[in-house]
């Protein structure tokens, strides 16, 4: 027997051995774990994804509701400034309402001073005249002409009251 070609041999059938412990430990050892590792990257990245989808879904739904937001503001804006016209055009309603009505009553306490003021110009005429008729009475009055009077008033009376 040839020792080196045994030895040639066993060399040969420990690297073939060698060779085959080494893939049969890759496939029971290290590709399972690599195929766990990609399967984990792999739904690491499906969740991410679905996580970038669910913030692009967000964000479009926010965007929307920032522009329902926008039209709302402007909305409630034309709203308010419709509000305080309205309001402001009534305020000047009622105002001047209640300046003609001030203006009519003032007008109507005007009038009834006037008349109040006259009425009083009139008595006081009226005292006046009394006053200066009775001492232009006394001084052109005598017994004579008193007598007189009292007897053409007294007839006047007489006649009057047979006339009833």
């Amino acid at each position: 027997m040839n020792y080196e070609a045994v030895a040639l041999w066993s060399q040969v059938l420990s690297a073939i051995l060698f060779i085959v412990v080494l893939v049969w430990m890759w496939f029971k050892f290290l590709l399972p774990a690599v195929l766990q590792a990609q399967q984990n990257a792999n739904a690491a990245i499906a969740e991410a994804e679905r996580h970038r989808d669910d913030a692009k879904g967000q964000l479009e739904s926010l965007r929307g509701e920032i522009e329902n937001a926008k039209r709302d503001s402007v909305a409630i804006k034309q709203r308010v400034e419709a509000q305080a016209k309205a309001e402001c055009e009534a305020i000047v309603t009622d105002a001047r309402r209640a300046g003609d009505r001030l203006i009519q009553n003032a007008q109507g306490e005007l009038d009834r001073s006037r008349a109040s003021a006259r009425e009083r110009l009139r008595e006081e005429l009226l005292d006046q005249a009394l006053d200066l008729a009775r001492s232009q009475a006394q001084q052109r009055v005598d017994a004579g002409v008193n007598a007189q009077l009292v007897g053409t008033f007294l007839s006047n009376l007489e006649h009057g009251g047979s006339a009833n």
